[in-house]
């Protein structure tokens, strides 16, 4: 794909682009303008978003679109009690051959990373992904990994189910520049995804229509 250069010093320049890349998304996630486009902003700067809303209703599917959208990689975590830190930042293994020990990556070190009930994890687990969040680099055994960029985290919470999590204070609630809800579809645009071929289908025929160092 061609890179399309965003000047971003004229707001006018990057605007088509922009439009682009909204309405690309706006192909799988029907009826939520307003998020889709509170989440371009999120990428422009650079900031992270916490989605706050129950299961079902496209989470997954929103980071998904933006990550093909932009041609980007993409990785979902899924938090639970037992994640340890190096399940998400990833370890240093050692390499009999070489004698040397080789940091493997984890999931982290994706463009665009599906943060899914982050309150689940304990608070060891959270602090190793916020810093990642905020730093934009990792801490293995004393060495410092920085991540790829565009880098941005898309973290989901229910606002329902409080058992058994984690809450975030809000000091680590800062980390994030925006909380969103995406709740249910409206029933039309529901039912025309579904006669479009479904969520699925829709979503891997997506192409990238901006490329992903042009958020930089």
């Amino acid at each position: 794909m061609e890179s399309i250069a965003v000047e971003t010093t004229n707001p006018s320049h990057a605007a088509e682009p922009i439009r682009r890349l909204e309405g690309n998304v706006g192909r799988v996630i029907r009826g939520k303008r307003e998020v889709i486009r509170l989440t371009t902003v999120c990428l422009l700067a650079r900031g992270h978003v916490l989605l706050e809303d129950v299961p079902g209703v496209g989470k997954t599917t929103l980071a998904q679109a933006f990550a093909r959208s932009l041609g980007l990689a993409f990785q979902r975590i899924q938090f639970t009690s037992d994640l340890l830190p190096s399940d998400i930042i990833g370890v240093s293994i050692f390499n009999q051959k070489t004698q040397t020990f080789e940091f493997v990556p984890g999931p982290l070190f994706a463009n665009v990373v599906l943060a899914d009930e982050i309150n689940r994890a304990t608070p060891k687990t959270q602090s190793a992904l916020l810093e990642g969040m905020s730093e934009r680099r990792v801490s293995v055994e004393r060495m410092r990994y920085t991540l790829p960029e565009p880098f941005v985290v898309l973290a989901t919470q229910n606002p329902l189910e409080y058992h058994g999590t984690f809450p975030l204070p809000e000091s680590q609630l800062d980390r994030f520049l925006m909380s969103l809800s995406l709740g249910y579809p409206p029933r039309a645009d529901e039912k025309d995804l579904l006669l479009s071929g479904g969520v699925e289908n829709i979503l891997e025929s997506l192409q990238p229509v901006l490329a992903g160092e042009d958020l930089l």
